[in-house]
C-alpha cells in the first residue's frame, strides 16, 4: 500500500510564495506519475499539476501556469510545488496523488491510484 504525505501548507499573503512537498512509501515510486490537486471548499477537485515517471514531461493547468512548478527526486521519494505569485484564488486544501498509469502525465482523479490528505493553503489579502 502506497502512503503519500504532503507538508508545507501555510497562510501567506497574495504575491507570496510557498513550496509543498510530498512524501512517499511502500511502492515503487519511480513508476508512478506524480501529481498536485486541490479543493477548495464547496468546490470540485481540481487538477493542478503532473509530472511524468521519470520527471521528463509535465503538465499544468492553465491557470497555473508560469507561476508554479512540479519537481520530483526518485532516489528521495519526493515530489515537490513551487508555488510563486499566489493569487487568493490558489487558497485550497491540496493533495498529492500517484497514479499506475503507462501514459506519462495523467491529468484526471480517476486515473490516480493512491490519495495523500492534503496540506491546507491559504491566501491572504
Amino acid at each position: 500500500q502506497v502512503q503519500l504525505v504532503e507538508s508545507g501548507g501555510d497562510l501567506v499573503q497574495a504575491g507570496g510564495f510557498l513550496r509543498l512537498s510530498c512524501a512517499a512509501s511502500g511502492g515503487t515510486f519511480s513508476r508512478y506519475a506524480m501529481a498536485w490537486f486541490r479543493q477548495a471548499p464547496g468546490k470540485e477537485r481540481e487538477f493542478v499539476s503532473v509530472i511524468s515517471w521519470n520527471g521528463l514531461r509535465t503538465t499544468y493547468t492553465e491557470s497555473v501556469k508560469g507561476r508554479f512548478t512540479i519537481s520530483r527526486d526518485n532516489n528521495k521519494n519526493m515530489v515537490w510545488l513551487q508555488m510563486n505569485s499566489l493569487k487568493r484564488e490558489d487558497t485550497a486544501a491540496y493533495l498529492c496523488a500517484a497514479s499506475k498509469t503507462n501514459y506519462n502525465t495523467p491529468t484526471r482523479d480517476f486515473e490516480f491510484d493512491y490519495w495523500g490528505q492534503g496540506t491546507q493553503v491559504t491566501v491572504s489579502s
